[in-house]
């Protein structure tokens, strides 16, 4: 007798995961009475991450938002902010066969921050505000992962890149890239400074993960943007590098490091300091670094 068994076909399913995790690092540093002198300063940063993912079959949505902010208090002096950021990016991604390292793949990303940024110590005149700057960015290509997750090489031939400045004082000066406003000899304001600076180039972005050591995990990501019609050539670097140090479930230690250079971003010079009269220099290289120990909840 021949007894024929049953092939069990698993049929996929969509899935859903939602990922959420809050961290708060502290720093703190207090003297009494102190030989070698110094000033009493606390610092705080307070950081939050949430995402979702969808996936079914060769087809994966994902959306995150991101948000940080931090401040620093030194002895005598004014409260001072050290991280602000608020960013939400969504991608699709499509691969022809569950073979496939290649998605078709499409990107979405917007940041800005929440409070206004200072040249310390004058806190008279905002520099950023919320909205000024905004960036958009959209478009579409090709990623290439073999764990996407983990390790990802994005090219985009066709991305759109929106700069907003909504604020007055900052559009009519031209932050950020934006055409200034046009003045008369009386130097009344003739033509309000535009507050949209668009774009239209090529995008390439890194993300890459690893386990360096036990409960050390690297994050790198990278992204490299020029403009086809405005200095095509002249790049944009946005490169983040993260290394996390599990201590356990709800501490960890960290040290960050950000790179930034964009064209349209000048620096300030002073030109006179009595009359607080300040004009554009060219355009640096931009570095931040942060180390923290903070408290961590996944929820």
């Amino acid at each position: 007798m021949y007894i024929q068994k049953k092939r069990i076909v698993e049929t996929p399913t969509p899935k859903w995961v939602n990922t959420n995790k809050g961290t708060l690092d502290l720093n703190e540093v207090a003297f009494v009475n102190w030989s070698s002198g110094g000033s009493n300063s606390i610092s705080a940063i307070v950081s939050g991450k949430s995402s979702l993912e969808y996936s079914y079959e060769d087809f994966v949505w994902t959306s995150a938002l991101n948000a940080s902010y931090g401040i620093n208090q030194q002895e005598s002096e004014v409260l001072k902010k050290t991280n602000d950021l608020l960013e939400i990016s969504s991608s699709v991604g499509y691969k022809r066969s569950g073979s496939s390292k290649w998605y078709y793949s499409g990107r979405l990303t917007f940041s800005t921050q929440f409070a206004n940024g200072y040249s310390y110590p004058d806190t008279s005149n905002p520099i950023s505000k919320f909205m000024a700057p905004g960036y958009l960015f959209f478009g579409g290509g090709m990623e290439y992962g073999k764990d996407i997750k983990k390790l990802s090489i994005y090219l985009s031939p066709l991305t759109f890149k929106s700069t907003y400045v909504l604020d007055d004082d900052l559009a009519n000066a031209g932050s950020f890239g934006v055409d200034p406003a046009e003045y008369d000899d009386d130097g009344n304001i003739v033509v309000p400074g535009e507050k949209v600076r668009q774009e239209l180039g090529i995008l390439i972005t890194n993300y890459y993960e690893v386990d360096v050591a036990k409960n050390v995990l690297l994050k790198s990501t990278a992204n490299f943007y020029t403009d086809y019609l405005n200095s095509f050539g002249n790049i944009d670097v946005n490169w983040e590098l993260l290394i996390d140090f599990k201590v356990n479930n709800f501490i960890n230690a960290s040290f960050g490091s950000l790179l930034k250079y964009d064209n349209d971003v000048k620096t300030l010079v002073v030109i006179d300091e009595d009359a607080e009269e300040y004009g554009e220099s060219g355009a640096k290289v931009q570095w931040k670094q942060l180390l923290g120990i903070g408290f961590v909840v996944d929820f």
